[in-house]
């Protein structure tokens, strides 16, 4: 089995076979499957290898076992907690940005493929897999919707570390989360999860409407 070389046009398929549990981790540690993976891809622009690799974290979350995910209450806890060490506060305690160009972040789509280049800005997909507000005509329903989430929730202090950790690391919470971790992968600035955040939490933004 040869994988085509073009899918490394979208990182994230590097993992699909194990992700979707088509193979289990067992398989994943065989030579002959390493073997297979490091010859199916190729390193271009600022896609390289090293996003084959899985940290601990995600080969916990991809060890299937007759299509079922084994992961037992306490690797699922130890994984959690990794995840929440590695959350960074604001540099400044500022938690908080513009909602307008939390609103671009969320719905921009761009960032991290073979043909940026490494200092572009990267988007944050939100829509791809949330509601963000009413106006919306297309979302993904992967994660639930965020629409009135300020509203729902309110601002205080307890919502605001929350809503900040799960920008920055979902897997602080929930161990085998899709969402990307934001900020300890780097992918998105410290200013734009401080945007983000401002769209999720302050009364004016749409998202609350």
């Amino acid at each position: 089995m040869h994988m085509p070389k073009y899918l490394v046009l979208n990182p994230a398929l590097s993992l699909f076979l194990l992700v979707s549990g088509w193979v289990s981790i067992a398989h994943a540690q065989e030579p002959a499957f390493k073997a297979m993976m490091a010859s199916s891809f190729q390193a271009i622009g600022i896609a390289g290898l090293e996003r084959l690799v899985q940290d601990e974290n995600q080969l916990a979350c991809s060890d299937f076992k007759k299509g079922e995910l084994h992961l037992n209450a306490a690797m699922r806890s130890r994984v959690e907690k990794n995840n929440l060490q590695m959350v960074m506060p604001p540099t400044d305690q500022q938690y908080f940005g513009n909602w307008k160009e939390g609103e671009k972040i969320a719905q921009s789509g761009k960032g991290s493929t073979w043909s940026d280049k490494s200092d572009d800005v990267n988007g944050g997909s939100c829509y791809n897999c949330h509601q963000i507000d009413k106006k919306e005509i297309s979302f993904g329903t992967i994660g639930p919707s965020l629409y009135n989430y300020g509203k729902l929730r309110g601002s205080s202090p307890e919502v605001i570390q929350y809503t900040w950790n799960k920008l920055y690391n979902a897997k602080a919470y929930n161990a085998c989360s899709a969402m990307p971790r934001f900020g300890t992968f780097r992918l998105l600035t410290e200013s734009q999860l401080r945007d983000l955040m401002s769209l999720l939490l302050d009364p004016l933004s749409p998202v609350n409407q």
